[in-house]
């Protein structure tokens, strides 16, 4: 009875801590703009999203994937060639790149998800490679050029994107929103299988669970999040480029992510606003960026090897 109690008093206080940190987080976002360059809050937004996304499988799964640009970037051009070449509406552009993330999820997923530790990692590494090499070649990615003046167009036929306030309204919606499906997905039934897998894979298996297809669906909502992400990335800036499947974006992901707070809720948007804030407040130093990134990595590893987020929750006691 006493560990009974002790288990629900602490999933009340998980809860109950959550849904502050997911409070304050919502005030932030409403906010931001007051005191943060709009387009470089909804930036910071979409890459938070993608962030968390890579999160949910590497640390409620445990798969360390060094592709996800492929998703990322792929789901940005996609939802470009869309809006721009066939016509398509913000919210079609994007659910196509949703939909572009989640089958190249899936094709990726089938080749990468029987294998474990540094094999997954190296095949998901050498997919994305290799469509980022069709991505130069490809006409309709325009090379090095780009998709250049991606319209943002209307939402829903009625609302102007280019107008800067509903444009971030609907990325801050979208961001809340797939923040929300990652939470739940973590602390469902299905969640609770993951974190099995991550923990003990044999004893899961023991237990009767087709540890595969959890892993593969897992893979394959990652990598729809990240489609979305990029989606609304490319009408926000108005541009895919091959910046977004280059392997240094998937680098920059893993980064947020331990940075911020590997398997917490809340890190990955906290790593997304360090990286991103980094890469604009100090460009005037060039290439030395890349360096100062590298240093604060060092840095987070050394003394805060649960992250930002992590170490403050370890800190207050508390689950976030």
């Amino acid at each position: 009875m006493k560990q009974e109690k002790f288990a629900i008093a602490g999933l009340q206080t998980r809860s109950r801590s959550e849904a502050i940190g997911f409070v304050l987080m919502v005030a932030f976002v409403a906010a931001a703009p007051l005191f943060i360059y709009p387009v470089l809050m909804m930036k910071i937004l979409c890459f938070a999203l993608f962030a968390c996304a890579f999160n949910l499988l590497i640390g409620y799964v445990g798969l360390l994937s060094f592709g996800h640009a492929l998703f990322f970037g792929w789901a940005s051009y996609v939802s470009a060639y869309a809006a721009k070449v066939w016509g398509f509406t913000p919210e079609l552009a994007i659910i196509a790149g949703t939909l572009a993330g989640a089958g190249l999820g899936l094709v990726a997923g089938l080749v990468a998800i029987r294998r474990q530790g540094i094999y997954f990692a190296m095949i998901t590494l050498a997919l994305a490679q290799m469509m980022y090499f069709f991505a130069v070649q490809a006409p309709f990615t325009g090379g090095e050029d780009g998709i250049q003046a991606v319209p943002r167009g209307k939402l829903f036929g009625l609302i102007d994107l280019a107008d800067q306030t509903a444009m971030y309204v609907t990325v801050a919606a979208i961001f809340l929103g797939g923040f929300l499906l990652i939470s739940r997905i973590i602390h469902s039934p299905f969640g609770e299988v993951l974190k099995a897998i991550r923990e003990n894979e044999a004893r899961a298996v023991s237990l009767g669970y087709k540890t595969e297809r959890y892993k593969l669906l897992a893979f394959v909502l990652s990598a729809a999040l990240a489609g979305t992400a990029g989606a609304t990335k490319a009408l926000i800036l108005q541009l895919a480029s091959l910046t977004d499947v280059h392997w240094s974006m998937s680098g920059e992901v893993v980064l947020m992510t331990l940075v911020g707070g590997l398997g917490t809720v809340f890190g990955p948007v906290v790593g997304a606003y360090v990286i991103i804030g980094m890469q604009n407040y100090l460009a005037q130093f060039g290439q030395w960026v890349t360096v100062i990134q590298g240093v604060i990595f060092v840095v987070c590893v050394l003394l805060f090897r649960r992250g930002i987020v992590g170490e403050l929750a370890a800190l207050l006691r508390i689950r976030l």
